[in-house]
């Protein structure tokens, strides 16, 4: 989801033109037995909410211009002329990936209003914006999963050896669970965010495992994951001695991530902050929930090259090339030691 100041004055689809509205609510009309669903039925909540958000955002830009027309058809408004000036307002505030984004969602969203209506002018629109965008680098921001496992096992030892409230131990043990088991099952933020006790995070034959319905999943494939028994100590210290420290008894909920503030289950942004900023202090290098899966691809093809399989299944990537193109940075690490070592050699 955007994060800049310019999605907060996105219009609500309440305050759309009312053509735009309505053409929306029947692209999200859900499918029945026998009745086919809108157009845009067949895309996830979160995916309708964000196009919503995004078009809304340039319809809020619209708005603030006063060039928006609310007596015109659904779809009509998004022209060369509107678009233009929009794409110059975005690129004072953000990155060409962002702006890239923005268009694609407002392309996306204008093609579900007004399916009639052409838009192929501003696939090409968006397609030199897509040449101008500039990767951020990794690799200094890289850790291996040895480091970041360690990291976690070392914050549990700290935080129990640590003199102080059983709350600020709890947090502690709480916190190095996080890094530990993220460490070893980088699962996407959401899914690890939403983990419940009982079913998606559950004790099965003296063993804990993660078990993520399709509907949860990005491929929207099942996930069944085994937890490293490695970690069934530290988990289990946490879920049974130090977790309902941070309930409370008078806040039940059936969530594994427990806030210290709310004793609910914790917000995502929160986690990923709360997370950057353990790694942080821990090992030096601010590591995001995602960037641990890039150091599971990545340890994987340093460790066991043999295996070149392990993790596209460990992602849970159907595609082993999205690993590679995406995640692995290990060919470039490889490359960079080797060379290290022949200058070396040569210099003795």
């Amino acid at each position: 989801m955007p994060r800049w100041p310019g999605c907060r004055k996105s219009l609500p689809i309440e305050q759309w033109p009312a053509a735009d509205r309505q053409a929306w609510l029947e692209a999200c009309r859900p499918g029945h037995r026998f009745r086919k669903g809108g157009a845009a039925s067949h895309l996830r909540e979160i995916s309708q909410r964000d196009t919503a958000l995004r078009y809304g955002m340039f319809l809020g830009f619209l708005d603030r211009k006063g060039i928006l027309d609310r007596g015109s058809e659904a779809g009509t408004q998004t022209t060369p002329a509107n678009v233009a000036i929009y794409i110059a307002e975005l690129q004072t505030h953000v990155r060409a990936a962002t702006v890239h984004n923005c268009i694609y969602k407002l392309r996306r969203a204008s093609e579900l209003l007004a399916p009639h209506l052409q838009f192929g002018w501003l696939l090409e629109i968006q397609k030199e914006i897509a040449l101008s965008i500039q990767p951020i680098s990794k690799y200094d921001r890289l850790v291996l999963t040895n480091r970041l496992l360690e990291a976690g096992l070392a914050l549990i030892i700290e935080a129990e050896n640590t003199v102080g409230t059983p709350f600020r131990r709890a947090l502690g043990v709480r916190n190095g669970s996080m890094i530990a088991l993220l460490g070893l099952c980088p699962i996407r933020r959401k899914n690890f965010v939403a983990l419940e006790l009982g079913s998606t995070f559950r004790l099965i034959d003296d063993a804990w495992w993660i078990t993520l319905p399709g509907r949860s999943t990005k491929n929207r494939t099942p996930l069944e994951q085994r937890v490293p028994e490695l970690l069934k100590p530290a988990i289990e210290k946490y879920v049974y001695q130090y977790r309902p420290i941070l309930l409370c008894s008078n806040a039940p909920t059936e969530a594994l991530w427990v806030s210290g503030k709310t004793a609910q289950k914790m917000h995502p942004t929160y986690i990923s902050r709360l997370i950057s900023g353990v790694t942080l202090q821990a090992v030096g290098v601010a590591v995001s929930p995602h960037l641990f899966r890039t150091a599971a691809a990545s340890s994987a093809a340093i460790f066991a090259s043999d295996q070149p399989n392990l993790a596209s299944a460990l992602l849970h990537h159907r595609d082993s090339r999205v690993t590679q193109d995406h995640y692995n940075r290990a060919s470039t690490m490889s490359a960079a030691n080797l060379y290290s070592e022949l200058v070396d050699e040569l210099r003795k």
